[in-house]
């Protein structure tokens, strides 16, 4: 392996380290139910995305499809409620978006999409407002109260696509297609970084607790812009509040990394979370104060 394939695999590490987590999750499913994988006789992963079992003994649930049964008026086992916890947890710790860009198997594809919209489309045919995610959060909550149903799971892309997949059923790629060319062709970033509820919930959720966050170091950065360019949430990227914080602390980010291997200067890297940041003092924060007013 020579030098420039050496450089340009370490450029695109976090990447391929989130494919291989995407593909991996999706292989242990599939290997399971068709290969018959187990350990000790025990299956190694059984159910899907919403609510699985390691082993045949660890139950694993997603938070937000627990809460929407919850919701519901029905009564989950002890084993999910716990399972739901624990899921919620290791989220809250790694920074709860980090299922968006390590986890979710729609992920590739709305990544795709805002690759081919970088590169051919280069314009949105309407604006959404990226806080519109929160009211569909809130109207899938509002849904499994009143027709008794979990809104989104009945709906989600990010289910169709693992039944697909899995299940081989036929149906959902259509909407997976739909999904493709919407991020494509008309609104970058549409579904991942506008509507979709889960995300929305998981930014809400560790917003105040995810502790793997995105180090700044103000004194390199040259104020280049690339890393807001190559981010799926270039919001979270605002100069002036990392110069505040020394890090990024929106919910919003999902850890996905792109920003750091793009910094010429080596300004972004992953590190725990500092509270409060470097820079945050009142000197500072006066600065800031100033330069935000008119």
């Amino acid at each position: 392996m020579n030098h420039t394939t050496t450089t340009r695999l370490w450029h695109w590490r976090y990447l391929i380290l989130r494919r291989i987590v995407q593909i991996g999750v999706l292989l242990l499913f599939f290997g399971t139910l068709h290969w018959g994988w187990s350990v000790f006789g025990l299956p190694l992963l059984s159910g899907n995305l919403s609510a699985s079992e390691v082993l045949g003994q660890l139950t694993l649930a997603d938070p937000f499809a627990t809460l929407q049964i919850l919701l519901t008026g029905h009564v989950l086992q002890s084993e999910v409620l716990l399972g739901a916890a624990l899921v919620l947890g290791v989220f809250l710790v790694l920074g709860g978006r980090v299922w968006c860009s390590w986890v979710c198997p729609v992920n590739p594809v709305t990544d795709f999409a805002g690759f081919l919209h970088r590169k051919t489309w280069r314009k949105n045919l309407f604006g959404i407002p990226r806080h519109l995610r929160y009211a569909v959060l809130a109207l899938a909550l509002l849904l499994s109260v009143l027709i008794g149903l979990p809104a989104f799971e009945w709906v989600s892309p990010i289910g169709a696509m693992h039944r697909e997949i899995i299940f081989g059923l036929g149906l959902g790629w259509t909407a997976l297609l739909g999904l493709f060319l919407f991020d494509w062709l008309v609104v970058k970033q549409g579904w991942c970084g506008h509507l979709c509820p889960l995300g929305a919930f998981y930014s809400v959720v560790a917003r105040h607790t995810a502790q793997i966050r995105v180090k700044f170091d103000q004194a390199s950065c040259n104020g280049c812009g690339k890393c807001q360019a190559i981010c799926p949430e270039p919001q979270v990227l605002n100069l002036k509040r990392l110069a505040r914080d020394g890090q990024v602390l929106s919910g919003e980010c999902t850890n996905c990394a792109r920003c750091i291997p793009i910094c010429p200067e080596k300004s972004l890297a992953f590190g725990w979370r500092r509270n409060p940041g470097p820079g945050s003092g009142p000197a500072q924060q006066q600065l800031i104060m100033k330069e935000d007013s008119p």
